[in-house]
């Protein structure tokens, strides 16, 4: 038997460009015999298309299909192909899509709830903040009533922390009263001449209960510094109430001062309702120095802005809040609002309690020349008279009269340095301080009238002290000439105006100086000299004076008048003569110019 040869039968057409799976399918390898008839062929490793030759190549056997059956079939089976892989390819997109727009949903899902917890928990965050910053706001201003004061610190600092003062003013009852909080339903002006002891005796009061439900400031001018006194007297640094402070530390809000200063109050406020209700007595809050405060437009109105909010709180019985002032116009000011305002005016002492309090003083300073001193201390007092200020000074020094010269003469100098006058020859420059001077002079030289009738009449007692001569306010005034310049003068210590609207010398040695001044040799006549000129000056400003420059060195006016026809009718010629010299040499007698007409046809 002849050895199979293997016969590979190609398709006649060129294969369409397909898979390799195409090409196979469409090729089919027969095997034969040299017979001519057809063998199966042999399996070998399993493959059943292909037969493996001696020569171990692969021969493919032709397809028994005809060519245009094969082209058929690879076209049908290429459209099924295509149809199939296009669904495929739409519902692997349909997929893709749904798959890419559930992650793109949740993504966004993601995202929203994440920015909801970052701000859920920043709101959070803030409102705590806020509530927390305001409690610790209150439990500052709190703690700034319990014991101990800034101010209170201070004065123990100085003068130790005794709780008796060395001398024993009639007022300090009522003080310990109000500053004890056992007074409510009123807030109280202290009124004084400086030195007369309202300070001292604040402090004392404060001393007695440990500085407990009070708080004491010191006012002044400036409305930015009175707002940082009172941060500092209640504890209170003026920050801005809102959620930007948990991240950064602002400074104190940027506004005006006034309304910082009623912020603060409106947080003192809601201490005070707690203090209320826990104690039942309310607090008290001490502004020191009122006569700091400028009487213009912002004083007036900071004036007004606390005697509102003392007023009030009087009547709720919340915070009882006392004034303390050397001048009279805070008195004046606050007389018109003032519905429940108490005045306390504090006075120098009597003869009888400034030698006590010289006495007490020597005993600790000089207790070896008490006996030697209390010879003298009838002198003092009539050098110096019963103020406290004056008396501490004269006290603490071994030459008491020496010192009582010294201050007489500074109160002196003081006066002069204000108030003196220029007389006859003063310049038209100082014409206004001389209107302040020698209105001051005038109510000086009163005062000093008034004194001595007092002494040349039968009434008077040196045993009952100092008894300063007094006007009334509109009676000085009108000595004065002017209304407003007392005010000034008070606030000058030169003259004081009590809580009576009396006024008088500032003190017992400024009193002193205003004899000594109108004992000066011809004082009446020089005074009288200055108001002079000052009138004098005034006329010159209130006088106009019109000259004609054509005529100050001989020269004419001529002025001629003509007919209906143009032709010169007549002339007028004006000229002067004059009786003094003139401007620029003619010579006459007389005091004034005398201007005449003369008329020539």
């Amino acid at each position: 038997m002849a050895t199979p040869r293997a016969i590979l039968r190609l398709p006649a057409t060129r294969v369409a460009a397909g898979s390799t799976r195409n090409l196979l399918r469409s090729t089919q390898i027969r095997y034969k015999s040299d017979s001519g008839q057809q063998a199966s062929p042999p399996s070998v490793g399993g493959a059943n298309d292909y037969q493996f030759g001696p020569a171990n190549d692969v021969q493919p056997q032709p397809s028994t299909q005809s060519v245009s059956e094969t082209s058929k079939n690879r076209e049908k089976d290429g459209k099924n192909g295509g149809e199939k892989s296009r669904k495929k390819d739409n519902e692997k997109e349909k997929t893709d899509w749904k798959e890419e727009a559930k992650g793109t949903g949740w993504k966004a899902f993601e995202s929203a709830a994440t920015t909801t917890a970052s701000l859920s928990i920043l709101g959070l965050a803030g409102y705590g903040y806020h509530k927390y910053y305001k409690q610790l706001v209150l439990n500052k201003i709190d703690n700034a009533f319990d014991e101990g004061d800034p101010a209170l610190n201070l004065a123990s600092a100085s003068q130790g922390s005794s709780k008796d003062p060395w001398i024993h003013l009639e007022q300090q009852e009522l003080i310990d009263r109000i500053v004890h909080g056992d007074e409510s339903g009123h807030y109280y002006l202290l009124i004084g001449e400086k030195g007369t002891g309202k300070t001292s005796m604040l402090l004392t009061a404060m001393h007695r209960n440990a500085g407990e439900r009070v708080s004491m400031m010191e006012a002044h001018a400036d409305p930015e510094i009175f707002r940082l006194r009172l941060g500092k007297a209640l504890d209170f640094e003026f920050h801005e109430d809102y959620v930007g402070s948990l991240f950064s530390i602002r400074g104190p809000r940027e506004t005006t001062a006034l309304l910082d200063i009623e912020r603060a109050f409106n947080k003192l406020e809601k201490v005070a309702l707690e203090r209320r209700k826990k104690t039942g007595k309310p607090l008290v809050m001490i502004v020191n120095g009122m006569h700091m405060v400028h009487d213009d437009e912002m004083g007036k109105n900071l004036v007004e802005l606390l005697q509102q909010r003392a007023e009030g709180w009087a009547a709720a019985g919340l915070v009882t809040m006392v004034f303390n002032s050397d001048d009279y116009w805070v008195y004046e000011r606050m007389k018109q609002y003032g519905s429940r305002m108490e005045l306390i005016s504090v006075q120098d002492l009597t003869k009888a309690k400034a030698l006590e309090a010289l006495r007490v003083l020597r005993k600790r300073k000089f207790p070896h020349r008490l006996e030697e001193d209390e010879k003298i201390f009838d002198t003092v007092y009539e050098r110096v008279g019963g103020r406290l200020a004056y008396l501490t000074k004269v006290a603490n020094t071994e030459n008491m009269l020496k010192q009582c010269d010294n201050i007489n003469e500074i109160e002196k100098t003081w006066l002069l340095n204000k108030c003196w006058i220029l007389g006859e020859g003063m310049d038209d420059d100082v014409m206004d301080q001389q209107k302040r001077a020698s209105s001051a002079m005038m109510l000086v030289k009163a005062l000093v009238d008034q004194d001595n009738e007092a002494r040349a009449s039968e009434d008077y007692d040196p045993s009952v002290g100092h008894q300063l001569p007094e006007l009334p306010l509109h009676k000085a005034r009108e000595v004065m000439t002017r209304a407003d310049f007392i005010q000034e003068y008070d606030h000058d210590n030169i003259f004081t105006i009590d809580s009576r609207a009396r006024v008088r010398a500032d003190s017992v040695p400024m009193m002193n100086a205003f004899r000594d001044i109108c004992e000066i040799e011809g004082f009446a006549e020089y005074l009288e000299e200055t108001l002079g000129r000052i009138a004098d000056i005034e006329s010159l400003g209130r006088t106009r004076e019109v000259t004609l420059k054509d005529l100050w060195n001989g020269g004419k006016y001529s002025i001629k008048t003509l007919d209906s026809k143009g032709r010169i009718s007549g002339s007028v010629v004006f000229d002067v003569e004059r009786g003094h010299k003139g401007i620029n040499g003619d010579d006459g007698d007389g005091d004034e110019d005398e201007g005449e007409g003369e008329v020539k046809k």
